[in-house]
């Protein structure tokens, strides 16, 4: 079932899981996702902006051209699933939604009609959107940059993101950018990598080139630590905050097997400061560490992924929201008092 969107909405120019989708059709629409200095100023090197956007896109849409790139979406899918399930525990239907950094639509197969009537997909790689999983729901698809969403402001009822935003140079304006679309008690769901994500990886790299290299450098992207979630999204204009956590944990044959996953995933590491090339022997020195310091007894390795989730809603004046402070008319200190009145009714 195809869907179109009104122009109008656009500003300026375990790897057995699989879901079954249902026959759905989808449009797509290229926005330009470069061209202006900011936008070319987010895929410069600096402290500003410790990732490289284009590498990113590059590795995400190799990604997609896999021969079979579903063999590496487990992760994905799964947290796509738990996204929809937050979806669902808010007992209303949304006309419209936004998933920004869609892939290849793993929220989208699990939604229905009943909750999303229609979802606009975002994405930075055009050949993950050209290759997306079939949905329930009508789709459209548009390549833009996550910092920089070309839609006016007001104009989705629920905005989405999983794992994606943990590759943005300026979360801060992500979110702006996101509140800025929503429309007012509008909610924005998000699910983003934490800060121990593949702690075990980078261990064992770290510890080998200690040792067969004299000293290290970062193989594992910076993650934003979970403290740091509910400020940022509080300076964004979002309000009634929830944030928490959760881990998944996935075994492998090896260090090499994780990595080769991560690649199929397009989850290499595209910092600007990631060193380019690993010697053989730090990569060998590297598997042996990761082994005998988190291996299995079956002989397999795990790899940890920290999952941050958060709510926030748009302000509306149906919200509700805290009373001012001092017009309580009960004081908390008379909760003591309370066993001692009850014990003189029954008697």
């Amino acid at each position: 079932m195809a869907a179109a969107v009104g122009a109008g909405a656009l500003r300026g120019p375990v790897r057995s899981l699989l879901w079954a989708g249902w026959g759905g059709g989808c449009r797509r629409f290229w926005a330009p996702s470069g061209g202006s200095p900011a936008a070319d100023a987010s895929s410069g090197s600096g402290a500003l902006s410790p990732f490289d956007r284009r590498l990113k896109r590059k590795q995400k849409n190799w990604a997609a051209l896999q021969a079979e790139p579903a063999k590496c979406d487990y992760l994905r899918e799964e947290v796509g699933s738990r996204m929809a399930d937050r979806v669902f525990d808010i007992p209303r239907t949304f006309p419209l939604a936004l998933d920004v950094g869609s892939g290849r639509g793993y929220i989208a197969q699990h939604l229905t009609k009943e909750t999303v009537e229609k979802l606009i997909q975002v994405d930075i790689a055009e050949n993950a959107l050209k290759n997306t999983v079939e949905s329930e729901i009508p789709t459209f698809n548009v390549v833009a940059d996550e910092e920089f969403l070309p839609f006016k402001e007001d104009t989705f009822d629920l905005v989405l993101s999983s794992l994606s935003l943990h590759w943005v140079n300026d979360l801060p304006r992500a979110f702006r950018e996101i509140h800025q679309v929503l429309k007012p008690d509008g909610v924005f769901i998000g699910a983003m990598f934490g800060g121990d994500t593949l702690y075990e990886l980078r261990c064992s790299l770290q510890l080998a080139e200690l040792e067969r290299e004299g000293g290290f450098s970062p193989h594992v992207s910076p993650f934003t630590a979970v403290s740091d979630l509910g400020h940022l999204l509080s300076r964004a204009g979002f309000n009634t905050l929830t944030v928490d956590t959760d881990e998944i944990q996935v075994n492998y044959p090896g260090l090499f097997e994780v990595m080769e996953d991560l690649q199929g995933m397009g989850e290499s590491n595209c910092s600007w400061n990631r060193k380019p090339l690993l010697h053989r022997e730090t990569m060998l020195a590297a598997a042996a560490i990761y082994q005998e310091m988190y291996g299995n007894s079956d002989g397999s390795v795990p790899a940890t992924f920290q999952i941050y989730y958060m709510i926030g809603w748009k302000f509306h004046e149906s919200q509700a929201r805290p009373a001012q402070r001092g017009s309580a008319t009960v004081s908390l200190g008379d909760l003591a008092k309370i066993d001692g009145l009850l014990s003189r009714g029954k008697k």
